[in-house]
């Protein structure tokens, strides 16, 4: 049986408390009979490949691969993986470059399979960057099997890590917010957004979201969010919130079973 990541009552307590048990609980979802068997596969078999096909040609890299980078509902759709891989990320017409999700970028770009690059898979330290990457998403996955909202803030707080440091321009970095629906969840929760806003054209969009951090943040400078204060603002903003709704919804669902009770 796996381990499973324990979130106590979910939502701000239990965001505290995983805060505080994060070191001990990833490490026993590190050494789970399944993630070790995957991580020593693929630490003693990546180095001998050297392309596209040979990463896609194994099952079991490339799970961990893909997994690594939250790409792992792609693992049936290898054609389209290989067109990723190969992109030519100097070419910003290339695929990898033209999806609005920046993780196939990421991946193509670690892996370094396309003509113009240099494979990494050889490459010191290599190995253990994409399993510690797997590990990471794997302790994610589990911890949303208690709570979703803890999930998405766990997602949050990596990926603005990364955001925040990357030479993209601000508007760029929001854009790249709204085409990720983890991570739009986050802001338009913790914005207080509905889900109409998602209809509105893009451009209104970006000037209410950025309106929204200018708001709540004094800036809607993405680099902000190389502070961690900043995202730990955001993510319990959103949290609670995200509380607030659930509350709502359940008072009003046990009034509703009142009235037709007739009590």
């Amino acid at each position: 049986m796996s381990y499973q990541v324990f979130t106590g009552s979910g939502g701000l307590a239990g965001w505290t408390l995983l805060n505080k048990t994060a070191s001990r609980q990833r490490a026993l979802v590190a050494s789970d009979g399944a993630v070790t068997t995957a991580t020593t596969n693929f630490r003693a078999k990546i180095g001998s490949v050297t392309s596209a096909d040979g990463l896609l040609s194994d099952y079991r890299l490339l799970n961990v691969a893909l997994r690594a980078f939250g790409l792992e509902g792609d693992i049936g759709n290898r054609a389209f993986m290989r067109k990723v891989l190969e992109s030519d990320l100097s070419d910003k017409g290339s695929l990898a470059n033209r999806l609005s999700n920046k993780s196939y970028q990421r991946l193509a770009e670690a892996f370094g399979f396309s003509a113009a690059g240099t494979s990494q898979t050889q490459k010191p330290g290599f190995a253990d960057k994409i399993t510690t990457q797997y590990v990471e998403r794997e302790f994610e996955a589990r911890v949303g099997e208690g709570d979703q909202n803890l999930r998405l803030a766990l997602n949050a707080r990596r990926e603005l890590a990364s955001m925040a440091d990357r030479s993209s321009s601000n508007d760029t970095k929001w854009f790249e917010v709204l085409a990720s629906k983890p991570l739009r969840t986050v802001f338009a929760g913790a914005f207080g957004f509905s889900s109409a806003y998602g209809k509105l054209p893009i451009d209104r969009q970006l000037q209410e979201f950025t309106k929204a951090a200018d708001k709540m943040f004094g800036t809607d400078d993405m680099k902000q969010f190389a502070n961690p204060d900043n995202v730990e603002k955001l993510v319990r903003t959103f949290l609670a919130r995200s509380a607030i709704q659930v509350d709502t919804a359940s008072n009003r669902y046990s009034t509703a079973l009142t009235l037709l009770s007739g009590g």
